[in-house]
């Protein structure tokens, strides 16, 4: 109970319930929701609230929301990938969350979580001196 309570899940589920229309829904399972701008405010589609609700058992992170759904989020584009999807570039890779801190974390090969080992110097490096 305190975990759901811990990310504000109570105030951002009463909102998206009174307030939120649902806009779509990424491959992970994150919702999207838009809230119009109120009656005569100024600003059209960049003055309306945006959100993301994250599934359960999931810990909020930024890095979950790919491309086009945070480009979205942050009113870069009127339409969301739903509507108008992003062309993807020849290469570009797959959308990865960020594995720091996991076991799948990038470890390079110099460092102590690694091998513990550096490569010997191939030649090419010359030290600088003033």
């Amino acid at each position: 109970m305190l975990k759901w309570l811990s990310f504000n899940a109570l105030g951002t589920w009463l909102f998206t319930r009174l307030h939120g229309v649902e806009v779509g829904t990424d491959d992970v399972g994150n919702r999207y929701f838009r809230q119009a701008p109120a009656k005569g405010a100024t600003g059209g589609w960049r003055a309306e609230r945006r959100w993301v609700v994250y599934p359960d058992g999931i810990e909020p992170e930024p890095t979950l929301v790919p491309a086009g759904w945070s480009g979205w989020l942050h009113k870069r584009f009127e339409h969301p990938p739903t509507v108008a999807p992003l062309k993807v570039k020849s290469w570009e890779k797959p959308h990865e969350p960020n594995l720091t801190g996991t076991p799948f974390a990038y470890v390079p090969p110099g460092s102590e979580r690694g091998r513990g080992q550096r490569d010997h110097a191939t030649g090419d490096y010359e030290a600088w001196t003033p």
